[in-house]
């Protein structure tokens, strides 16, 4: 069965909630999943090319845990090649198209799990972040998406993009979906060491009761964006949530320490990737080792993948381990301890998520890389920091989704799931209006 259609996503949950009783598919809930988890029943690509065809005789921790619960998987959504993205224009399969203009990004990179959670009714998806890729495109299309604690959610069955960066969140348009599913994927898995360290996920959830606004994260945003924020930290005082603007000039750090350790631990990943074991096998036999790894690399890699892979590489070369990678490993310490002061006074940080609202794709296609890089500036710090994040709906700009970020210490995912909540009771979601 193909993957990454929501028009085939929505006929299997047309074809659930069909059923006169729930128990006649013996499950309870319809749910997708992004494209780099793996499920026994889907094809798996990771949105590449070179993957396609790939069926995976297992599913991810997450997919399994879902299923278990009473969950009905109805397909896989798709997303940047690998998660190389900010847009989902990096795609292999297409590029998913936002529901509220059909002419703008969705987000990337789980950006069909975004548009998924946004159209059809009473549906969650899975999502995987590493710099971003929950909140970027919960925030463009106008849905309330979490990134738990790096390890809070077993990574088996993940096609990794950066193995100390990634994490399994879910993204809903109801924010009860979020503390109701995402206690359900969590927990310690012996088939992934790094969820193993965890703590119990809290059965009740405390209420943030003071935020810090950074003001480095206000700075080069759009004006209405800007406007709108201005309007949220209002909005949260009226909550009876205290307010504190704060300085983390280390911040500024995050993006070049991030690009590096992200790139240099997606080279290594992808290496495998060379027409041998893992992958597209139907390369030109007659070549020798290194062209035919060329060839077939050159072939079925994207634009985007290419570029990563490459500045991974260099960044891990011998003679430069030092002064890229090594470095980077302590920029994320500083600002991880910039964090950790900054929680020693407050239940979470607030942020934009996104400097803008979702540009066009011809906007898109006029960016440079570097442009589109400097995109995650309000993204990538929690990420980096392995700490919990989550997106809320905030408003709109000429009929766009805006969003809200709050990000607190590691492991206090109840803080944010509290907030959702909370938000949600005085927030008027506006649906968009698109046929599937």
């Amino acid at each position: 069965m193909k993957i990454q259609d929501l028009k085939t996503i929505n006929e299997r949950y047309e074809m659930f909630t069909s059923c006169s009783d729930a128990t006649e598919t013996g499950c309870e809930f319809v749910f997708s999943a992004k494209d780099n988890l793996t499920s026994y029943d889907f094809e798996t690509c990771a949105g590449s090319r070179i993957l396609e065809g790939y069926r995976p005789p297992f599913d991810a921790t997450a997919i399994s845990k879902m299923r278990e619960a009473g969950g009905f998987l109805a397909g896989k959504t798709n997303m940047d090649e690998f998660g190389f993205g900010t847009f989902s224009a990096n795609s292999g399969f297409g590029i998913p198209k936002n529901p509220y203009d059909l002419n703008r990004s969705c987000g990337g990179s789980s950006g069909g799990s975004a548009c998924a959670a946004a159209v059809l009714e009473d549906h969650v998806s899975l999502g995987v972040s590493t710099g971003g890729s929950i909140v970027c495109p919960a925030s463009f299309c106008g849905v309330y998406g979490i990134a738990p604690t790096y390890g809070r959610v077993s990574r088996y069955g993940l096609i990794d993009y950066g193995n100390s960066l990634d994490k399994v969140g879910v993204l809903s348009a109801k924010a009860e979906d979020l503390a109701k599913y995402l206690p359900i994927i969590s927990g310690k898995d012996q088939r992934d060491p790094t969820s193993c360290v965890q703590p119990d996920f809290p059965k009740e959830f405390s209420k943030i009761k003071s935020v810090a606004v950074v003001n480095e994260a206000i700075e080069g945003i759009s004006k209405d964006v800007k406007q709108n924020f201005d309007e949220s930290v209002e909005k949260i005082r009226s909550m009876g949530i205290d307010v504190e603007f704060v300085s983390m000039p280390v911040l500024k750090y995050a993006m070049p320490a991030y690009y590096i350790l992200a790139t240099s631990e997606a080279s290594t990943n992808l290496a495998r990737y060379c027409g041998m074991r893992y992958g597209q096998q139907d390369g030109d036999l007659t070549l020798k080792f290194d062209d035919y790894f060329t060839s077939f690399r050159s072939q079925y890699f994207g634009d985007e993948a290419k570029r990563r892979i490459l500045l991974g590489t260099f960044t891990r070369m011998v003679g430069y381990a030092d002064r890229y990678y090594n470095k980077a490993l302590r920029v994320r310490q500083s600002i991880i301890s910039e964090y950790k002061k900054v929680f020693a006074d407050h239940d979470a940080v607030m942020t934009p998520t996104m400097p803008f609202i979702s540009p066009r794709f011809d906007e898109i296609q006029a960016m440079s890389s570097l442009d589109i890089y400097k995109a995650d500036f309000l993204t990538i710090p929690p990420n980096i920091t392995g700490m919990p994040h989550m997106s809320v709906p905030s408003g709109y700009s000429d009929g766009m989704p805006i969003g809200l970020m709050f990000t607190s210490d590691h492991w206090n995912e109840d803080y944010l799931l509290s907030m959702a909540m909370e938000w949600e009771k005085s927030f008027d979601m506006i649906k968009p209006e698109v046929k599937v």
